[in-house]
Order: structure tokens, then C-alpha cells, then sequence
């Protein structure tokens, strides 16, 4: 028996349109190129690339390539990415072929159609659709990049946070021994004449006060270690993160002068909103082209006559409704004003974030000069002159005291000082200015130091 000639064809059409693969756009394959470069540094195979191990030795550095490849945040950010990069292709594909099926029966099948039907939209539809995702995609990418300098962030304040905390206990320690040998030194002073029992219990009360303090310093550890472990990415049932041993500071401070240029080059957030309004301006495009008409073709074969029959069949929407296709472009344009909008609010609040911090950052430091280089010198040997002026009886142990708590107090400025100076630079570099870590899995910075895309 012969075959069916319609049934080849037939088949051959099925298989042709089951393998078949739509025509990419440019930033389509832009888009994964840049999926693809992320990818293989920071989820090669959709795994976890393997961690540093931490120690109490770890570097900052470590400390950080650790947070940025564990921290859930950023891997949420990272595949929301990826999810809109797949869309594009879904964007700008022709919908589903359709396999149609048509009978006349009276009594028996008279006339049996199998068929395939293709709907194409309007001409540019598809490529406008899909340049409006991309737009989308790369606001994505920017999200993904916002959450890794907000991890970064969030890593080096627990950091500093935890190892200044460090510092100020050892203060209170070395402070408790010095009110222990004051006070010894008010006992000896006392059984001789020269000072009282009031001075004793004096120092007997400065003593109890900073025990107090160190117990509610080493409390403190407690949620700054929750921060640190946080930070790493560090579930509760996981065993907590090693101390860091030492203290690492900023090798070198940024230009600030130049540092607010650079966040109007880098900031994702800003870039984030720039793509939204690319976004907004493609709708509109999309709009406008809603008012050419679609197109639908099918072709029909009836098995049953002979020869057999063909039923090409055409059909075109009709884009009448000029009222609906003027509110479509209203409302792109509205949307593509409020996207604008957007950004020069964000650009606004960036300057007045950089000036407010900008200024917290030069105050630290004015502070911090002068405590280091006036204050607590000063306040060192003002302690020396009381405790020889006391021994001779020259001043009271109030005011032996009051030296005592003048250093103690300058010297825990100076600690605070620098870690807020370490925090706000932390900020204006990551969160305002937009500079990623060494090695954070980003794409490189374009040549005029915007980040691609």
C-alpha cells in the first residue's frame, strides 16, 4: 500500500516546527554572555564554588569572598537575574504553533482536516517586546549588584563591629587593674593618715562600675557574633564563625573630592533605575506598535477526498480601538515620566547621603587626630601628675579619679572613632559609590568605569 502523501508532509511539518529555534536579538545574546561571565565565578553549574576556610587568621579579604558566595540575599538576587535573562528569549519568540483538527460526519466521516496553525505578530512587535526585558534584565543584573555591595557591607560592619568591641574590652581590663592598684594604693594612704576611707570606697565603686561595663561588653558579644555569623551567611544550626584574631583596616583612603563622580559612574542603584526608564522608553515603543495588526496563517488538508484538498487559511486583527491604543502610549509615557523621575530623586538622595556622610567622615577624623595626638596623651599624663600629686598629698582622690575616668573616656572615643571612620568608609565606597570588593563575582567595569551592561 502506497503512503499517504498529506500524512509525510504532515510529519515532516511536525518535526520541522518541534526543532525549530527563534532568532535571538543582539541583546539577547548580550545578556547571556553577561549571565555566563557571573556564572562561572559565582554558581559554575548552579553549585556553590567551594569556600575559603575560616580561621581566626582569615583576611578581610577571605572574610568577604566567604559572604558574597554564601549569603542568600545575594544568590536570590543572582537567580531573579538569571530568570529575566530566559525571559528574553521567551519575549521574543513566536507564540505556540496550533494543530488543528476539522471533520464532517453524516452518518460516516466524510471529510477528516488535520491541519497547523502559526499566529506572527504585527512586524517589530517581538524584537520591541523583547528589548523592553532586556531593559528589565539589566535592572536585574543591577539588583544583583546591589545586593552584593549591601552583603559586603553588611560583613565588614559585623567585622569591625566585633573587633573593636575586642579593643574596648581590653581597655576596661586594663582599666580594672588600674583601679585595683588605685584603690591599694588609697588603703596604703589611709592606714598611714594621708587619705580616707571615702577614697577607698571610691575606687571601690570606679571598680564595680567598670566590672559592670565589661560584663555588659562581653553580653554585647553575643548579638555582634549573631551579626558576624549573619553576615558570613551562616545558618543558626551551623557551628558559629572563629573571632577574628586581629584587626584589619583600610589600606588607603579614597579621594572624596573624586568619590561622588564615581557614584553617579557606578552606583546599581542608579544604574538599576537608568535601566528601568530604558524599560519605560521600549514600552513605548511596544505601545505604538500595538496599532499594526497581527497575522494568523493555517493550512488545512482534507485526507478523505481525492485528490486531497488544501485549505490555506489567513486571518488579521483589526486594531480599531483608537481609544485603547491612545491610553496604551498614555500610560507608557506616564510610566516612562515616573521611571525618569525616579532616578533624579535617587540622584538627589545619593548627593545628600554622600554630603551627610562625606562630612561624618571628616569630623571622625578631625576627632580622631585630636584625640590620638592631644587628648589621650595628655590625658595619660595627667593621670601620672594625680597619682604623684595624691601620694604626696598635694590633691584629693577625687580628683585622682576624675583623671582616671577622663582617659578611660578618651580612650574609648578613640575606639569608637575608628570604628565608625572604618563603617563610613564601608559605606561611601560600597553602598554610595558603588566599588565592589577584590574579586566580588561581578562583571567588569566598562571602560569609562561603568559597570557593564
Amino acid at each position: 500500500m502506497k503512503p499517504v502523501p498529506w500524512s509525510a508532509g504532515l510529519l515532516v511539518a511536525l518535526l520541522a516546527v518541534a526543532g525549530c529555534k527563534g532568532v535571538s536579538t543582539e541583546g539577547e545574546r548580550a545578556s547571556r554572555r553577561d549571565l555566563k561571565t557571573v556564572a562561572d565565578a559565582y554558581r559554575p553549574d548552579n553549585r556553590k564554588p567551594e569556600l575559603p576556610v575560616l580561621t581566626p587568621d582569615s583576611t578581610l579579604s577571605n572574610l568577604l569572598a566567604y559572604a558574597l558566595l554564601n549569603s542568600p540575599k545575594v544568590e536570590a538576587a543572582f537567580y531573579d537575574w538569571s530568570a529575566t535573562v530566559d525571559r528574553i528569549t521567551v519575549d521574543r519568540s513566536l507564540p505556540d504553533p496550533q494543530l488543528l483538527f476539522q471533520a464532517y460526519i453524516q452518518k460516516v466521516v466524510t471529510s477528516l482536516m488535520p491541519g497547523l496553525q502559526q499566529q506572527f505578530p504585527g512586524p517589530g512587535k517581538l524584537k520591541a517586546r523583547a528589548n523592553v526585558t532586556t531593559a528589565e534584565s539589566q535592572g536585574k543584573y543591577f539588583a544583583f549588584e546591589s545586593a552584593v555591595l549591601e552583603s559586603a557591607l553588611d560583613l565588614k560592619r559585623a567585622y569591625y563591629e566585633l573587633c573593636f568591641l575586642t579593643e574596648r574590652l581590653e581597655i576596661d581590663r586594663e582599666t580594672l587593674a588600674l583601679l585595683n592598684d588605685l584603690e591599694q594604693i588609697a588603703r596604703a594612704q589611709n592606714a598611714v593618715g594621708k587619705g580616707t576611707l571615702q577614697d577607698v570606697l571610691r575606687a571601690q565603686i570606679e571598680r564595680d562600675r567598670v566590672g559592670t561595663e565589661i560584663a555588659d561588653l562581653e553580653d554585647t558579644r553575643r548579638p555582634k557574633l549573631a551579626a558576624y555569623k549573619g553576615a558570613l551567611g551562616l545558618t543558626r544550626d551551623q557551628p558559629d564563625p572563629p573571632t577574628p584574631a586581629r584587626v584589619e583596616l583600610a589600606a588607603a583612603y579614597p579621594d572624596m573630592e573624586k568619590l561622588l563622580d564615581t557614584a553617579f559612574e557606578r552606583n546599581p542603584r542608579l544604574k538599576a533605575m537608568e535601566a528601568d526608564v530604558r524599560a519605560a522608553e521600549a514600552s513605548i515603543a511596544v505601545a505604538y506598535k500595538e496599532r499594526i495588526p497581527d497575522f494568523n496563517l493555517a493550512l488545512m488538508a482534507d485526507v478523505k477526498a481525492s485528490p486531497v484538498l488544501y485549505w490555506p487559511q489567513a486571518s488579521m486583527s483589526l486594531p480599531i480601538w483608537r481609544d485603547k491604543l491612545a491610553a496604551e502610549v498614555s500610560e507608557a509615557k506616564a510610566n516612562q515620566l515616573a521611571a525618569q523621575a525616579r532616578l533624579t530623586g535617587e540622584q538627589i538622595a545619593l548627593t545628600v547621603e554622600f554630603a551627610e556622610k562625606s562630612f561624618a567622615w571628616r569630623e571622625i577624623n578631625r576627632n580622631l587626630a585630636l584625640l590620638q595626638n592631644q587628648l589621650i596623651p595628655k590625658g595619660r599624663q595627667s593621670l601620672e601628675i594625680a597619682r604623684a600629686g595624691y601620694l604626696s598629698g598635694s590633691i584629693d582622690f577625687f580628683n585622682l579619679m576624675d583623671a582616671q575616668r577622663t582617659l578611660l573616656g578618651f580612650r574609648m572615643d578613640e575606639v569608637e572613632g575608628r570604628t565608625q571612620r572604618e563603617i563610613t568608609l564601608a559605606e561611601l565606597s560600597l553602598w554610595i559609590a558603588g566599588i565592589p570588593p577584590v574579586g566580588a563575582p561581578l562583571l567588569p567595569a566598562a571602560p569609562n568605569g561603568k559597570s557593564a551592561p
